[in-house]
């Protein structure tokens, strides 16, 4: 069994490395929506920009042998689980250095070597992929959780169902963590979820369900961790009701403009924004003697110059060759003769 880390166990370097995945993730969205706006990236950006404490606090409890499927939001997703940014930046951008070869662009990134399954535009795609990886690992006998990223829209679609049922059924090693952001594109949850907390909904898959505090790291740390030892003790899946907070648009669509955005007062973005993830991160650090505010500056300042190397990185890359266009479509699943 793999030694999981609770809120007291976390080690100075971990605390610090928290903190740099936050930031990278923050960093990263911010450049990628000047790059869109500058015409560099193309078709629409989900940036993760005010959830980053629920991404990295998550992803922080797992191993890099665990498994993760991400969602339309998709950039924070494989940061916070390690990957480099160049070959995430380079997709965003189109070239053959990226993950998926160019391929998947913003809403499809996937990097196998950190455990990321892949992410993706149709809602609710993830859970059962999630579940099928956690179903793997049991009859492998293997101590692997798989973890998966929702929005609180996709807690509606037939694949939440589904997915939690079959878990709970065969005690899958799995965590269903719903990104709960009070928005599905511009439609409040309280006008589409009939139960108060999303959580709730564990009860009918007799499975634990939990509402955590998502713009506190060290909530997020812990709980995602608890889960995961109830998941490799053989007890099955946790719902982790995640609460937290986009600061832009659903998505953004550069030199179009953003999308309708009357569905949320400005007075609201910016009462959510006083309790921000990054900030309230690094006033604990500091509290604690981790860092002080010179070594807060520091860690950010080393993100912005691997961000930057990331843009460097993506530009010098090459767009896929068009003779290329048909490659990787399809997998020869027929074994070959001898």
């Amino acid at each position: 069994m793999k030694e999981t880390r609770s809120m007291v166990e976390l080690s100075r370097e971990a605390k610090i490395e928290m903190l740099r995945r936050m930031l990278r993730i923050r960093i990263f969205d911010e450049v990628a929506s000047e790059l869109q706006a500058k015409g560099e990236i193309p078709g629409p950006l989900h940036t993760s920009i005010g959830q980053e404490a629920e991404v990295v606090g998550a992803c922080m409890a797992l191993s890099r042998q665990d498994y993760m499927t991400g969602n339309h939001r998709s950039h924070g997703h494989p940061i916070g689980k390690g990957a480099p940014l160049g070959p995430l930046m380079a997709e965003l951008l189109g070239k053959e250095t990226g993950v998926c070869k160019g391929r998947g662009g913003s809403m499809h990134l996937a990097d196998f070597a950190i455990g990321s399954l892949g992410e993706s535009g149709i809602v609710g795609a993830g859970m059962p992929i999630a579940t099928g990886a956690a179903l793997s690992a049991k009859l492998r006998g293997t101590d692997q959780v798989a973890l998966t990223f929702f929005g609180d829209g996709a807690s509606n679609t037939g694949p939440f169902h589904e997915s939690l049922n079959l878990a709970a059924i065969w005690k899958l090693p799995v965590i269903f963590l719903c990104e709960n952001n009070g928005y599905a594109v511009v439609t409040r949850a309280s006008d589409m979820v009939a139960v108060e907390n999303i959580a709730d909904r564990a009860t009918a898959y007799a499975i634990p369900g939990e509402v955590v505090d998502g713009q506190n790291v060290l909530s997020v740390h812990e709980a995602t961790s608890r889960a995961v030892k109830r998941a490799q003790s053989g007890a099955g899946p946790t719902l982790l009701d995640v609460r937290t907070y986009r600061y832009r648009d659903h998505a953004e669509f550069g030199k179009m403009g953003d999308s309708v955005a009357s569905y949320r007062s400005k007075e609201e973005v910016e009462a959510a924004r006083k309790r921000d993830p990054i900030e309230m991160f690094a006033k604990i650090l500091i509290e604690g003697e981790v860092l002080d505010e010179d070594g807060v500056a520091s860690v950010r300042a080393q993100v912005i110059s691997e961000v930057d190397e990331a843009v460097d990185f993506a530009r010098a890359s090459a767009f896929p060759d068009v003779s290329t266009a048909f490659d990787f479509l399809f997998v020869d699943a027929v074994a070959p003769r001898h």
